[in-house]
């Protein structure tokens, strides 16, 4: 299975008058453009994915959305998930992927710190390994076997300059 982690793209500065509640914050323009830029690298680089999975946040939905888009994925192709979601069970999300195809490519639309966990998880077996993920960064794993523990090696991991600059 290859599994590819993206944080949401730059978001609204948090701001109580103007989103009273944090999760409805939307992505700037800049994190729009930086977010279509990614999925075009990833088109660039002939990187399939079959299924998006995302947090149900607002911002985590906006991204997921140009992702999908960017990619060509009809509506069907991006299903929200609360294990993505800020405090999510990370044990959960790893039991649901096990249940779809090994072969598939996910791409999985998430938070801080929550996806650099799942990261250190997969990769060393526990959740101390120090991953941050910028925000419309990608990181892609794969796993023969997928487990929550010790199952994955890191294929790369690209920043949203990264990304853009691919693009080009």
């Amino acid at each position: 299975m290859k599994i590819l982690l993206m944080r949401h793209a730059e978001a609204m500065d948090r701001n109580p008058k103007k989103f009273p509640d944090d999760q409805l914050r939307t992505i700037t323009k800049t994190g729009q453009k930086r977010t279509e830029e990614a999925a075009h690298a990833l088109a660039k680089m002939e990187q399939r994915v079959d299924l998006v999975l995302s947090s149900p946040l607002t911002r985590t939905q906006q991204t997921a959305n140009i992702m999908r888009k960017g990619l060509h994925l009809s509506k069907e192709r991006l299903a929200l998930t609360d294990f993505l979601a800020p405090l999510g069970d990370l044990d959960a999300l790893v039991e649901q992927m096990r249940k779809m195809d090994p072969f598939s490519t996910l791409l999985l639309v998430g938070h801080e710190p929550e996806l650099g966990e799942l990261i250190s998880i997969l990769l060393s077996g526990d959740r101390t390994l120090q991953i941050e993920i910028k925000k419309g960064s990608i990181c892609c794993l794969t796993a023969d076997e997928l487990t929550a523990g010790k199952c994955a090696t890191l294929e790369w991991l690209l920043t949203p300059g990264q990304l853009s600059r691919l693009y080009q």
